[in-house]
């Protein structure tokens, strides 16, 4: 019994020495995602209708296998909502301890999308498709853009906190009324301009008011 729990230390000892032991299982690539996510936007760029690409398709330009695609993508739709990540412009950071200052920077962010959208025919063209597949347009709201309301209406709630915003007022209807202005201007009139300094001239005038100031009438 003694030699054999002094064996057992020795064994305890030694596997502590070696480290942890190896996962198994092949190791995620990340020059093959770059491969993928480049294939996809590649084949988009070159007019190819979201509903016609395939994963075969799309594994034999990224020189992959399609296991490989699955190993890291249930199906096409999470892979297009990855590449339409990829190819926008990149998310704010945040502090996530300010209030109307991390809203300025989520709003600075729907206004460069806006500018990408409209001087990238790739960008344009994929959102357009892109309405027309249901399931493609869930997972793109549910990943991409309810992360954003959720970081929108968190920044609020802490400008509230910080007694920058009314607090007798609903949380979500101000969000909406600072989101909506941007979104006129990046989504339903394309043609409008995208000043640099829009969001904050958007935060100023709704924290101001509308209402004509005492002796401006």
């Amino acid at each position: 019994m003694r030699v054999r729990a002094e064996k057992q230390d020795r064994d305890r000892a030694a596997a502590a020495e070696a480290g942890p032991e190896p996962r198994r299982g092949r190791p995620r690539s990340a020059a093959a995602e770059r491969a993928i996510l480049d294939a996809v936007a590649g084949l988009l760029e070159a007019g190819e209708p979201l509903g016609s690409l395939s994963i075969e398709r799309i594994a034999r330009t990224a020189g992959v296998g399609k296991a490989t695609i699955y190993r890291r993508w249930s199906g096409k739709e999470e892979l297009f909502v990855d590449v339409l990540r990829d190819i926008e412009p990149p998310e704010p950071v945040v502090s996530g301890t300010e209030g109307l200052a991390d809203l300025r920077l989520l709003l600075e962010s729907i206004r460069r999308r806006g500018q990408a959208e409209r001087s990238s025919a790739l960008l344009h063209n994929v959102f357009a498709q892109m309405k027309s597949h249901p399931r493609l347009w869930d997972e793109y709201h549910r990943n991409v853009i309810g992360p954003r309301r959720a970081a929108m209406l968190a920044a609020v709630r802490r400008a509230v906190d910080a007694g920058e915003l009314r607090a007798d007022l609903d949380v979500e209807l101000m969000d909406d009324l600072f989101l909506g202005p941007m979104l006129v201007r990046t989504v339903h009139r394309p043609d409008a301009p995208l000043p640099e300094d829009l969001a904050d001239r958007i935060v100023r005038t709704l924290v101001e008011g509308l209402a004509p100031r005492s002796g401006h009438r």
